[in-house]
């Protein structure tokens, strides 16, 4: 992790950019510093272009700390950054990105919740038990950001997150972790699952959900 924070969140999203997760600019990422204050990407850039201009400084009031560019806005989704890093005090970095299989995988349930595949990368989210009975929450895609800010806080002061990861239907996934390392893994392990779910559902497997 480099001394700008900011340096790695580029980096970041110049990967998932070229992996699809987030083309134009959609999707955002946020990284918290020592006095709790948080980076994130400024709304309408484009993130493989990213530079450390492209970001503003929020506390967890959701005040801006620091602006950079006059006029520059947070991202649109900066609820749901503020929401996770309520929840979870020890959360240093929030990702959200938009992916096709995510979308997808969102359609295959009619509730509120996505049962994982017990399969080996789950312990890369921290699941270590045999024959894991995990799942991943799911909340609504309102066209009000905040409402879905309001229904995550709802959902974790009443239920642990088996896992560092939500996903909002029809929008993406968002995870968090104690670094922005951590959380750049958890993003790349989320996808591969939900691709390998994508997968064996066109194959007929059974996934033993």
């Amino acid at each position: 992790m480099s001394g700008d924070l900011r340096t790695d969140l580029i980096a970041a999203a110049k990967h998932f950019y070229d992996r699809g997760w987030m083309v134009g600019t959609a999707g955002n990422l946020s990284a918290r510093l020592p006095d709790g204050s948080f980076w994130i990407t400024a709304s309408g850039r484009a993130k493989g272009q990213l530079t450390e201009a492209d970001f503003i400084r929020m506390n967890l009031d959701g005040g801006i700390v620091e602006q950079p560019v006059p006029h520059s806005r947070p991202s649109a989704e900066t609820s749901i950054h503020l929401a996770v890093y309520n929840c979870f005090p020890e959360a240093k970095a929030c990702y959200h990105v938009h992916s096709i299989e995510a979308n997808l995988v969102s359609r295959l349930v009619a509730g509120d919740v996505v049962p994982l595949p017990a399969i080996e990368m789950l312990k890369g989210l921290g699941v270590w038990e045999e024959n894991p009975q995990v799942a991943i929450p799911l909340f609504p895609n309102y066209l009000e950001v905040p409402k879905i800010a309001k229904e995550i806080c709802q959902f974790f002061a009443n239920s642990s997150p088996s896992v560092p990861a939500l996903l909002i239907r029809d929008h993406g996934i968002t995870v968090w972790g104690d670094s922005p390392a951590a959380a750049y893994n958890y993003v790349e392990i989320v996808e591969y699952i939900f691709r390998y779910t994508i997968a064996a559902r066109q194959l007929n497997l059974d996934l033993k959900c």
